[in-house]
């Protein structure tokens, strides 16, 4: 009984730091479930970290509190375009050395951001005790967030593949390079032939015009409708290919900061409006606390 009392004061006591991190936004997360959403793509350099950063700036702007898990393993990317140097991650929440109020980094525009980098890899040997303490931190983030944002990193690797099962949506980015093409169908392949998966949303990234981000879509479209007939795949749009965002991403900022005015920056407020008028079945249980109760499952 004293450990179950116990445990629950550790708990209140979590809950209280966290709430620190609240921002100061009028949000629905306290009626409804957050949204959680991996980005992912088939293979790297199609500019998915850069999505994520200037997509979670522009849902901050129109209202939501914006909660991003750098999942890119090893990499932990999305630190170096906010220009931001984390020195703890989830690895050191799990050791117990932290809370996850001690790890979670302030970024620009009221944004929260999570580094994960090489902990997750510690998610595999998670006693029963660590897998409650953790669920019991990742429990007092519902109430603080409306969307969690996870960057997935790139291919199909297993951790890559529990982000995107443990995720309510699914954004594959995809540029008109072949091989990107390719391995976007790859990647869903994977997910729904070996894990059921059937829903995903397709982003186009560096293209000229909306006729190219198009054509994209129709090819993976009919590639899908062809082979893999029960997938789900809904075009979300695209950013076009723009100076301005090559420009950001060399001096570490987000293009939607440095260059407002630019083709880039107006297609993340496009996309990220887009997403919000999209309506989205959240179960009760879909928040942010059941992704990582059903990450942890996985591996």
């Amino acid at each position: 009984m004293d450990q179950a009392n116990g445990l629950r004061e550790m708990v209140k006591k979590k809950a209280y730091n966290i709430t620190e991190l609240k921002v100061t936004k009028t949000s629905s997360a306290e009626s409804s479930s957050p949204r959680v959403i991996a980005v992912t793509s088939g293979k790297g350099g199609v500019g998915k970290t850069n999505i994520v950063g200037n997509l979670a700036i522009s849902l901050s702007r129109l209202g939501k509190r914006v909660l991003i898990l750098d999942g890119d393993l090893g990499l932990a990317n999305i630190d170096i375009i906010f220009g931001l140097n984390p020195v703890y991650n989830i690895k050191h929440v799990i050791s117990g050395e932290k809370d996850l109020a001690d790890i979670i980094v302030k970024g620009p525009e009221e944004i929260c951001i999570i580094p994960a980098g090489s902990g997750v890899h510690e998610l595999v040997h998670l006693t029963d005790g660590q897998k409650l303490n953790l669920l019991n931190e990742f429990d007092t983030l519902n109430k603080n967030f409306d969307i969690l944002l996870i960057d997935t990193g790139a291919g199909i690797s297993s951790n890559i593949i529990y982000f995107n099962m443990a995720a309510q949506e699914r954004i594959v980015v995809a540029t008109c390079e072949p091989s990107s093409i390719t391995d976007a169908y790859a990647l869903m392949k994977v997910m729904f032939t070996q894990h059921g998966t059937k829903s995903f949303k397709l982003l186009v990234n560096m293209v000229n015009d909306a006729e190219e981000a198009r054509s994209v879509f129709e090819s993976l479209s009919n590639a899908v409708v062809r082979f893999l007939k029960d997938i789900s795949l809904e075009y979300i749009g695209f950013i076009p290919k723009d100076d301005n965002f090559q420009r950001a991403v060399r001096q570490q900022c987000a293009v939607l900061q440095r260059y407002p005015e630019s083709k880039s920056s107006k297609g993340f407020c496009e996309l990220a409006q887009r997403l919000l008028s999209t309506s989205t079945n959240v179960p009760p249980d879909g928040n942010i606390k059941f992704f990582w109760k059903k990450l942890m499952s996985y591996h």
